[in-house]
């Protein structure tokens, strides 16, 4: 089926397929990991056997993973079919298949690269109990090049598109094409919004982060990686996160016609909404959605549930507070998923929140 010609949202980070299974601290200690490790593939060549033995051996799911690509699985979950566009680097392979088979099923287009000299990422996560230990192999998603956005179709659909959300992670990976969306959307008044994604981003990143900053719309990021970006910049040592947000909307600024809104999360802590850019900041707090302890399976994802949920609201052209509550919504949906997922049959905003 030939892709449409336009899209409410674009996404582009680096798409990774998320084996999960059940093990325990045995399984954890044999594949070189400790309990609740995040990791990534280096130098042990057994770590690279943990995806197929959770997918033989212990009944894995598997989802289209990475921070991005489930930002836009979850944003199409809320906005009307066919509104959703995903851009990354993928291998050659059957991990591949998966992905886009996935993503097709939940409404998502994808366009990727395919680099024939390196498998699909893959993130195996083995779960003990509440726990989540986590080993990546980023493979195939380290390879994105700034050509394969440049090319003709893919640039058509870049300049139809409405609004522009690039996962943090990318700017490890490609700066580039992270940049060309950000001018373009600066150029043409579009929202361009940018997910913080780790705390090490602003630590080790710093360059590639205050490159895109000037000209980012939406910044989204939860407290450690506020108060990381902050330890990096200047920002005095005890400021309390409603002061670093300001700080953030106070970076300098590119596309005048909009302010800039910086949203930091602090799980059940309220949501810090920092409006600025264009002279004064203002402040607000909004209160999480409760949920009863009992009912969360999974917190992987959360994050990335709550920028779909907020990013939903954008394309509608909802107002601050409602983006909010969507994203609080979705993010609240996905804690009683296994994994950053969604529920199926779909909820409706409003019936239940």
């Amino acid at each position: 089926m030939a892709a449409q010609t336009s899209y409410a949202l674009l996404c582009l980070e680096n798409p990774l397929l998320d084996i999960q299974g059940h093990g325990d601290r045995a399984m954890i200690a044999e594949y070189g990991m400790k309990l609740n490790d995040t990791i990534l593939v280096e130098d042990n060549p057994k770590q690279l056997e943990l995806y197929d033995d959770l997918i033989k051996n212990h009944d894995a799911k598997l989802i289209a993973g990475g921070g991005a690509q489930n930002t836009a699985r979850g944003a199409q979950y809320m906005l009307p079919p066919n509104s959703t566009l995903y851009i990354g680097c993928v291998g050659d392979d059957e991990y591949a298949d998966i992905l886009r088979k996935a993503c097709k099923e939940q409404g998502v287009h994808v366009e990727y690269r395919v680099d024939p000299d390196h498998p699909t990422g893959r993130c195996g996560v083995i779960i003990t109990d509440h726990h989540r230990t986590m080993c990546t192999n980023l493979a195939a998603a380290n390879q994105y090049k700034l050509e394969h956005l440049q090319q003709p179709q893919i640039w058509s659909l870049v300049e139809s598109s409405r609004v522009y959300y690039v996962g943090g992670y990318h700017l490890t990976v490609c700066p580039p094409a992270a940049m060309a969306l950000a001018t373009h959307a600066a150029k043409t008044n579009k929202p361009f919004c940018l997910g913080l994604s780790a705390g090490f981003i602003p630590q080790f990143f710093k360059d590639q982060l205050a490159e895109v900053l000037p000209y980012t719309d939406y910044l989204f990021g939860n407290e450690n990686e506020a108060k990381t970006w902050a330890e990096n910049n200047g920002v005095k040592a005890d400021a309390s996160i409603p002061e670093i947000a300001k700080a953030l909307a106070n970076v300098d600024k590119v596309n005048k016609q909009r302010p800039r809104i910086v949203i930091i999360t602090q799980g059940t802590d309220p949501t810090i909404v920092a409006t600025g850019g264009t002279g004064e900041v203002s402040i607000q707090e909004f209160p999480v959605l409760p949920i009863e302890p009992n009912l969360i399976v999974d917190t992987t994802g959360a994050g990335d549930a709550f920028a779909a949920g907020f990013l939903a609201g954008i394309v509608l052209d909802d107002p601050i507070d409602v983006c909010v509550k969507k994203g609080q919504w979705l993010a609240k949906l996905s804690l009683q998923e296994l994994g950053p997922s969604y529920p199926f049959p779909k909820r409706t905003y409003g019936q239940d929140n």
